[in-house]
């Protein structure tokens, strides 16, 4: 066992992880953040996409102790300080963006990398980064909508 530390959502925690834990399984076991959705352990769906230092991670192919010393953002953390809907989980909502919600939170936080990187990205450079990102329910067009939407709020 090891112990590891991090900055999470704005708070300092630590735990004590085996070697193996993946950054996944601390967030949703060890911190009960589990809005940090778990959906193939393969890295193929994008469900479990968090932040590190910044950049936008699938926490499912990252150990813990590789977030140690790191600062970690998790949907939860996407919320405004008096727990109302950020700007982009907003857009999710007003624009449909979201069927089932599995995917969501992945979805959430690539957005949010996305439009940190760039303010007006086009309809083909939203899709082109969501390519990591499955969703099985909604076809994405409402998903591009809702980051276009955010986008325009951003940028206002």
């Amino acid at each position: 066992m090891a112990t590891v530390h991090m900055v999470v959502n704005g708070r300092e925690v630590s735990g004590e992880v085996e070697g193996r834990t993946l950054l996944s399984d601390f967030l949703r076991n060890g911190l009960k953040l589990t809005g940090t959705h778990i959906g193939c352990d393969t890295s193929q769906c994008g469900a479990c996409v968090v932040h590190v230092n910044g950049k936008a991670i699938k926490s499912c192919t990252m150990f813990a102790l590789e977030a140690s010393d790191s600062t970690v953002t998790t949907i939860e953390g996407m919320a405004n300080e008096d727990g109302s809907l950020g700007i982009v989980q907003q857009a999710f909502q007003d624009h449909h963006g979201l069927q089932c919600g599995f995917c969501t939170p992945g979805m959430v936080m690539s957005a949010a990398a996305l439009l940190s990187e760039n303010l007006t990205p086009g309809e083909a450079e939203i899709r082109d980064y969501l390519e990591g990102n499955i969703c099985r329910c909604t076809g994405y067009q409402n998903i591009v909508k809702a980051i276009q939407g955010a986008a325009e709020e951003l940028a206002a």
